[in-house]
């Protein structure tokens, strides 16, 4: 029986053959490598993939789906939200003699009503992951690599980008899928900067939450209210819009909160 997409899931599946070949050759696994892919549902890019790497641990929220996957020896299915999986756990059991170091390469096809969250939660793991490639709307992959002063740079940007190195690699169209989503699509390659500023993740979240609320108006308005509630007093110019603050300039005033 065929599977039917299940809209609370987020679910297209991809069918163009090209353009799976394209994505596994991006992501170039190889013999022996920790991979995991999130979302692989009818496995169009999974089987490819453990072909290359041998073993393949997959993300599978949809039971039934999970179930399917099961059958296969060669994966390791973990039935669950990936919203709740430890990757550095995961990267701890698939890592076997080095522990502590960059053992991951993350894939998927990620649902684009959560995928925000999913690169979001997959932050604090950056430091267990050699590269990350996933399959997203293409205006989000347009925000993940924006540059300051564009119209898409945003929270989003700087957050990603404070962390890793983002690069668009090509689109994918609406046909490609199935069912087909109502958006165009993209291919990014995130790889984690081995030289980052250390930071404290959760009041850098808040940060710029605050910064990019209100777009329109100078930093005064938002962010500088914000600053004197943290009792800030060092210097930072707040006569300009979020949007025209370079990374490294945001990343300087939340080290400089650390004190």
């Amino acid at each position: 029986m065929k599977h039917q997409a299940r809209k609370r899931f987020g679910q297209h599946f991809l069918t163009d053959s090209a353009i799976i070949d394209a994505i596994v050759r991006a992501i170039d696994p190889r013999p022996g490598e920790p991979v995991v892919e999130i979302g692989p549902g009818l496995g169009a890019l999974t089987l490819p993939l453990v072909a290359r790497c041998e073993r393949l641990t997959v993300v599978e929220l949809d039971r039934d789906l999970a179930a399917k996957l099961r059958k296969n020896p060669a994966l390791d299915v973990v039935e669950s939200d990936v919203l709740r999986v430890d990757f550095g756990a995961l990267a701890d059991r698939l890592g076997g003699q080095a522990p502590g170091r960059a053992v991951l390469k993350v894939a998927g096809n990620l649902p684009y009503n959560i995928s925000t969250p999913i690169l979001f939660h997959l932050l604090p793991w950056a430091h267990r992951v050699v590269d990350q490639h996933f399959m997203l709307q293409k205006e989000v992959v347009d925000r993940m690599a924006a540059e300051p002063g564009s119209k898409a740079y945003g929270r989003l940007s700087v957050m990603l980008q404070w962390r890793y190195d983002i690069e668009s690699l090509f689109d994918v169209p609406p046909e490609s899928f199935d069912p087909p989503p109502q958006v165009d699509s993209a291919i990014v390659r995130m790889t984690p900067r081995p030289q980052f500023e250390a930071l404290d993740l959760p009041r850098f979240e808040a940060m710029m939450a605050v910064a990019f609320s209100q777009r329109r108006k100078l930093l005064r308005h938002s962010l500088g209210r914000w600053l004197e509630e943290q009792r800030f007093q060092g210097e930072f110019d707040l006569q300009r819009r979020a949007e025209e603050v370079p990374v490294a300039e945001f990343v300087a005033l939340a080290r400089a909160l650390l004190g």
